[in-house]
């Protein structure tokens, strides 16, 4: 089994049984609330009439849902762009539930290959997505169709894991990273930099983190420097 594809198959067990087994807002989970960054976005939006957003890497609807919630006034249209059926499954289940469904567009499809119409949204978010798509060339590919499917004045939102370790706690042995790219910080921060150069800057946070999640039943402690990059498209 390539890298790719066994990274993916991973993941895919790892998110399958968090849909499972944890209920989107309810305790336990990473599950249990939006981003608060994400969410500190939405007055921003404040008089955008119709908001177009799009949630690359949306999940069962985490950010995507309380978003909808709060401008489902605005008419607006969120995108939940993700590669796993059944996180889109649940998102359409939990859609229902909270009454959105008619505001969500639910797209399978890889992140790193989805197509970005040009200047068509006013916000983009991405949380703990990019590091999954295949290569460093895609994640540059990716960010630079963000850039230019944003509209002027709209905001992107960036939450990407870098410099990952994965360390066994029975054994303590350091693990392969089940992330497709592994970027270390300065680097990451530098090609987000690159590619957003004088867009309004309106927050840039590394904070370093760490959990216990499962690897093949076994618990593992993940570490990354979680890179928060949030700006504003600004054209004279």
């Amino acid at each position: 089994m390539k890298r790719i594809d066994y990274i993916r198959k991973e993941e895919k067990e790892y998110h399958d049984y968090c849909y499972d087994n944890y209920k989107l807002f309810e305790e336990g989970s990473w599950l249990y609330k939006p981003v608060q960054t994400v969410m500190e976005i939405i007055p921003l939006l404040e008089g955008k009439n119709n908001p177009t957003i799009l949630d690359l890497g949306s999940g069962v609807g985490r950010n995507s849902i309380p978003i909808a919630k709060l401008l489902r006034d605005k008419e607006c249209k969120i995108v939940c762009v993700d590669l796993l059926e059944s996180a889109l499954q649940k998102l359409k289940q939990y859609s229902e539930e909270h009454d959105v469904q008619e505001i969500m567009e639910n797209v399978q499809a890889d992140i790193g290959n989805y197509t970005i119409s040009p200047n068509y949204f006013d916000l983009i978010i991405a949380v703990s997505s990019l590091e999954h798509v295949e290569s460093e060339s895609v994640f540059e590919n990716v960010i630079n169709r963000m850039a230019d499917g944003t509209k002027n004045k709209g905001i992107n939102c960036i939450i990407v894991n870098s410099e990952v370790q994965e360390i066994d706690l029975e054994t303590n042995e350091h693990l392969f990273p089940m992330m497709e790219i592994n970027i270390p910080t300065e680097k990451m921060i530098s090609k987000l930099n690159e590619v957003y150069k004088g867009w309004e800057i309106l927050k840039v946070l590394v904070k370093p983190l760490e959990y216990t999640i499962k690897r093949q039943k076994r618990p593992v402690l993940l570490k990354t420097n979680a890179i928060t990059f949030v700006v504003r498209k600004v054209l004279y």
